[in-house]
């Protein structure tokens, strides 16, 4: 498997749409944050209709023997809610004012700004046998703890006159993993993940309070040793019958890496065809790719001060 290549289409998944052009939090289409990949709380998820999953499935096929091994990698990011707290005095240390008075918002163009950020995450199933997921579904648990930290703001004579504020809610889930013997050589292999969080209030609760306890931009790596998948999409005969049974919910599994190779499998959030590639006019990481073209100079000389301040302040 082509490691580099697979982490950077992984990569763009996991940051697409998270922020868009004129990447400011004001726009419209940044107010409302993580429409990709949200896997909700349980209880919140149940009271909801549409969409709104706490759940995953992935189903796939891959050829090989008992001794085939699979490894999984399920990546996602974890909401951050970043406010601004504000001191009545400005101060040289912390410790010279313990209670600044809080502001959730500020008003547009003025930094910081209050905004939802996100922290990388990951859960590892490492390689473990086909035999042994035929014999036994694996479940592996994983809890994120809360979290709170504190960034002082100085002003221009280095007094501290705010404090971002940035927390995180737990979150606590499961992986599954299990394999179905279809034909000779040939299984099914099905991964779940689970967001098994209970919600504070789930009637009542916003979905900005909800995307606070869910797995965002969730996505998953699945690769394969001794064996090889097949795609869903161009699958050989002979195989054709048995995926018209893999049941995927809110995933869609594509082969992923060199063009060929049948090695790894990306089960992605967004409809991608087998084996995609970041554009080669994307020089670095940035993963707003269909509108890359709006990032030319001109555009940006059109923006006020105010304007791209915002920008700045929006990570």
């Amino acid at each position: 498997m082509n490691a580099k290549l697979v982490e950077e289409i992984a990569n763009a998944v996991l940051y697409e749409g998270y922020m868009l052009y004129p990447y400011r939090p004001s726009s419209v289409k940044n107010r409302q944050r993580w429409n990709f990949g949200v896997v909700y709380p349980k209880n919140y998820s149940e009271l909801q209709t549409g969409s709104d999953l706490w759940n995953t499935q992935t189903e796939c096929l891959a050829s090989g023997t008992a001794e085939t091994t699979i490894t999984v990698k399920v990546r996602f990011l974890q909401g951050i809610s970043r406010s601004v707290a504000e001191l009545e005095t400005p101060v040289l240390e912390l410790m010279d004012q313990p209670s600044p008075r809080l502001r959730t918002s500020s008003p547009a163009g003025e930094p910081p700004q209050a905004w939802q950020e996100g922290a990388e995450r990951d859960v590892v199933i490492e390689s473990i046998s086909i035999g042994c997921l035929l014999a036994e579904t694996l479940s592996q648990a994983f809890t994120l703890p809360s979290s709170s930290a504190t960034e002082p703001v100085r002003d221009a004579e280095a007094r501290i006159v705010k404090l971002i504020v940035r927390n995180q809610e737990s979150i606590s889930g499961r992986v599954t993993l299990s394999a179905k013997s279809l034909k000779e050589g040939l299984f099914k292999i099905t991964l779940t993940v689970l967001n098994d969080t209970s919600l504070a209030d789930p009637d009542t609760a916003s979905r900005d309070r909800a995307v606070m306890q869910s797995l965002l931009s969730a996505h998953s790596v699945l690769s394969v040793e001794y064996g090889d998948f097949f795609s869903l999409l161009d699958t050989p005969e002979g195989v054709k019958e048995y995926v018209a049974h893999c049941k995927n919910i809110g995933t869609w599994p594509v082969l992923v890496g060199e063009d060929g190779c049948r090695d790894a499998m990306l089960s992605s959030p967004i409809i991608l065809y087998d084996y995609p590639q970041i554009a080669p006019e994307s020089a670095g990481d940035l993963f707003d790719g269909t509108e890359i073209d709006e990032i030319l100079a001109l555009r940006i000389l059109t923006l006020t001060e105010s304007e791209k301040e915002e920008m700045r302040q929006g990570d």
